[in-house]
């Protein structure tokens, strides 16, 4: 059995105060949602076949009073989305990435909607759950002097993947699903769905020009730099051991979590998540390079 103490607990930076508020602050926002859509003619993707609004005003609304309750969203809204940073409770949407529902909520009303109400209401009520188990964490923790921190901190793609089962204490599973979420993230964002994710990222971080069908990732800035190249000069660039560490942490981790059953520790976890989060930043600084069809090198 695993005992969860505040010395171990990772989401006892969280009071149970600050938890109330949050939920306080997503049940605002779900009743200002609300009543915003009394006025709204509401669709989903599939009837709007994914080129129109997913929601309008319906005719015969009064046009000011509207307004007010677009506000009143949008101001509840802005208290709300902290509650789906700290829950991790994101989705990912075809051509934007890992979005926060809540915050974006507005885009419904936009052509080529990327959101429906449908997923405002899912967010919304995961969110609450989430908040719920955490509560449940803050209620049993004790008190301890040594410090701690939040892996809701953690890159928004890595918390977004690990943030269910992390808050349920499954954390072989959350490290697993951090460690494939983002290779799935860049697999997606590179359309390179053709290839295992150990050689996806050894292609993908090697030295060298870009293929046909195959974009690379490079690290930005001259190689004689000394935060590309090793501060020393003779050793090879940082680009290659950036392909190490992702290599590196898809053989070591992502693979031992996923053909064993053995469970994690929470520190074990934690360590791991925060080297696949130093990583997702490492990579979100690199430039993408494609290969040119009309001017092949």
């Amino acid at each position: 059995m695993i005992v969860h103490s505040r010395m171990e607990a990772a989401l006892s930076d969280y009071s149970e105060d600050y938890l109330r508020r949050l939920q306080e602050a997503i049940q605002r926002f779900e009743n200002a949602f609300e009543a915003w859509m009394e006025t709204q003619q509401e669709s989903d993707h599939l009837s709007s076949r994914g080129l129109f609004p997913t929601v309008w005003t319906k005719d015969g609304q009064d046009v000011s009073a509207v307004r007010r309750l677009e506000l009143d969203v949008a101001e509840t809204a802005g208290l709300a989305a902290r509650a789906v940073a700290v829950t991790g409770a994101y989705i990912a949407v075809a051509g934007l990435g890992v979005i926060d529902p809540i915050a974006n909520w507005s885009l419904m009303s936009s052509p080529k909607a990327p959101l429906a109400p449908r997923d405002i209401r899912m967010t919304a009520a995961n969110v609450k759950g989430r908040l719920e188990a955490m509560l449940i964490d803050a209620r049993a923790s004790v008190d301890s002097s040594l410090p701690s921190f939040a892996p809701a901190q953690f890159h928004a793609v890595i918390w977004s993947a690990a943030a269910s089962h992390w808050t349920t204490h499954q954390y072989r599973v959350a490290v697993r699903e951090a460690a494939e979420g983002l290779t799935v993230h860049w697999k997606t964002k590179l359309e390179r769905n053709d290839v295992d994710d150990t050689v996806f990222w050894q292609q993908t971080l090697s030295p060298g020009p870009p293929v046909s069908g195959k974009p690379k990732l490079t690290w930005p800035g001259s190689t004689e730099d000394k935060t590309v190249k090793s501060m020393r000069g003779g050793l090879e660039p940082l680009a290659k051991a950036l392909n190490a560490l992702a290599t590196g942490l898809n053989l070591t981790v992502r693979n031992v979590t996923t053909h064993t059953r053995d469970e994690l520790a929470e520190q074990q976890a934690m360590e791991r998540l925060a080297a696949y989060s130093f990583l997702a930043h490492l990579l979100d600084q690199c430039i993408i390079e494609r290969f040119d069809e009309e001017f092949p090198l």
